[in-house]
């Protein structure tokens, strides 16, 4: 079968009453409660993106989120009542495309997985109109049937969350992209946080520049925003 999310969380009670909301708003949703449950769950079945809490009775959320990049560039958003720092920037490093601390909002949550599912709707029609446009340039292509890019040749993949962010940047090449703009546009949230855009600029930096600490593509303005530089 087909699911738009999957929610991986022990805590029972509260993972049905948030697939419950869900599905009540056409977001098709299933539940699994450890990381067995998960590799079997999308072993016989698809989905869309994965809600996943960080402690589960038989290994981590970092422990699957790694597994999964290891296969899949699904958006996965981390569920946790852990509020440090360093939880987020391990769950970010580990391969995750959110972070959401417990306890969460149904309707906020429910609005940043329509974000995401929106996105990947789009994804197939972005890429006939990058064909028919013949979008590309003397060094860089992007290509979101693989969520990958393609640099002087080299194809480098990349997560769901980032292909996201090199988008906007691309779509406004030469262009200063304010942090506003990219909030909306990649995360759906204006008022998400400058640590969390830090992180993935930083991750885009390590994949595509030869020197993430003196970049040549993408630039930053400092207290406005971003620019990808392209000849």
């Amino acid at each position: 079968m087909h699911y738009n999310c999957l929610i991986v969380d022990d805590e029972e009670e509260l993972s049905k009453m948030t697939a419950e909301y869900f599905n009540m708003f056409d977001v098709s949703t299933a539940v699994v409660s450890s990381k067995a449950e998960c590799f079997d769950f999308l072993q016989k079945n698809d989905v869309d993106l994965i809600l996943l809490d960080i402690n589960l009775g038989d290994g981590t959320g970092f422990e699957v989120c790694k597994k999964l990049r290891e296969e899949m560039q699904l958006p996965i958003l981390f569920i946790s009542a852990r509020q440090s720092d360093d939880d987020v920037l391990v769950a970010l490093s580990c391969g995750g495309d959110d972070y959401v601390k417990k306890p969460y909002n149904l309707s906020v949550l429910l609005a940043k997985v329509k974000v995401n599912l929106k996105r990947l709707e789009q994804m197939n029609p972005t890429i006939k109109e990058t064909k028919s446009e013949d979008k590309e340039s003397e060094i860089l292509t992007l290509d979101a049937s693989t969520l990958s890019a393609l640099l002087d040749g080299k194809r480098i993949q990349l997560k769901a969350k980032e292909f996201a962010l090199l988008d906007c940047l691309y779509r406004h090449k030469n262009t200063i992209v304010k942090k506003e703009v990219l909030f909306d546009e990649v995360w759906g949230d204006a008022f998400f946080s400058d640590s969390t855009l830090n992180v993935h600029i930083r991750k885009l930096r390590e994949k595509l520049e030869d020197n993430p600490n003196e970049p040549k593509l993408i630039k930053t303005v400092w207290g406005t925003g971003y620019y990808l530089e392209m000849k």
